[in-house]
């Protein structure tokens, strides 16, 4: 991945990158969906949280209870698994805001047109790898 961020490392993130997700759910709850979607600071640069959302997609760390019960309040439904803790990972939590961000992006009218065009074009890039 071309970024800044640092990388996982099988799967755990550093404590910066706990700390930046937790920044970015922060900077979620306080947007009002009336502009695009926040950013945040991070080594001297503005990064958009979806990215920070992405960037933590494949972190297998446990989310702590205060984040996860932050995370759940968004849903619609409540939350369960099968787990007897009912934990959370954090890739599941970055899965969630991710779709959280598009819907709020969507109900102001502000979807990005740009992350729509990218996605169309990871399809047919896979449908041209599987011919």
């Amino acid at each position: 991945m071309n970024t800044l961020l640092p990388e996982l490392h099988q799967g755990h993130a550093p404590i910066t990158l706990h700390q930046l997700f937790r920044e970015a759910i922060d900077a979620y709850e306080e947007w009002n969906g009336g502009a695009d979607a926040p950013t945040i600071y991070y080594q001297g640069a503005l990064l958009p949280i979806a990215l920070v959302f992405d960037h933590m997609r494949g972190c297998t760390d446990i989310l702590p209870t205060s984040v996860r019960e932050v995370v759940t309040s968004q849903l619609t439904k409540p939350w369960s698994s099968e787990s007897p803790l009912d934990d959370m990972t954090v890739s599941t939590a970055a899965r969630i805001m991710g779709i959280m961000i598009r819907k709020r992006q969507v109900r102001s009218g502000r979807a990005d047109i740009n992350a729509f065009i990218r996605r169309m074009e990871r399809q047919q890039a896979h449908r041209l790898v599987r011919s």
